[in-house]
């Protein structure tokens, strides 16, 4: 038997209760973390998150109003419009107000990175341009075991995303590797010239 599978047996024997996430999560609105200025140079210090793909838009001077996540206390920030969210431990700013940070209610007896994975396997895609959060997506439910299985589900899939993350920056490598291979072989004006 796995890990995951004996804490399973030894912590589960009757199943896994499921609960709506705003049981579990509350959220921030972003009003005092919101970025002033756009006017982002890669050399500033603070990232400016959005919950999109486009993650971080830049990079900001501003010192005030900075939302302090760090590993010891990450977030989830989620778009209310898109329901897009993406797992932080860094200290940055917020781009939108349309953004919430979710973090577990005191003395939830939940892991809030097994909660981001769970939210993971929420299937919604928003119909409409409205705000999801409270109205619909914080009443989804999603598995809550005992903490040490969360413990053992997140260490287990934490280990497949760095190797996921190995395997992209190797893809990546090779596909530069590629690219300069295909320009050396296929440019014969050096050639020509020797």
């Amino acid at each position: 038997m796995s890990r995951l599978e004996n804490a399973i047996a030894q912590y589960c024997p009757d199943g896994v209760p499921f609960v709506p996430l705003d049981s579990v999560l509350v959220y921030e609105q972003p009003t005092k973390y919101l970025v002033s200025s756009t006017a982002y140079e890669d050399s500033f210090p603070t990232p400016v998150l959005t919950a999109g793909q486009t993650f971080i838009l830049g990079y900001t001077n501003e010192s005030s109003g900075i939302y302090n996540a760090s590993p010891d206390g990450p977030v989830i920030i989620f778009d209310d419009f898109t329901t897009a969210f993406k797992w932080v431990d860094f200290p940055f700013k917020a781009k939108s107000s349309a953004m919430k940070m979710l973090t577990l209610k005191p003395g939830a007896s939940a892991s809030l990175r097994f909660i981001y994975f769970a939210m993971l396997c929420i299937d919604f895609m928003p119909q409409e341009h409205s705000r999801h959060w409270i109205s619909r997506y914080s009443k989804f439910t999603v598995p809550l075991p005992p903490v040490p299985v969360q413990e053992e589900v997140v260490r287990s899939l934490n280990l497949f995303t760095s190797l996921e993350a190995e395997l992209r920056a190797e893809l990546d490598a090779r596909r530069e590797q590629f690219e300069y291979y295909r320009r050396q072989l296929l440019t014969f004006e050096e050639l020509a010239d020797g």
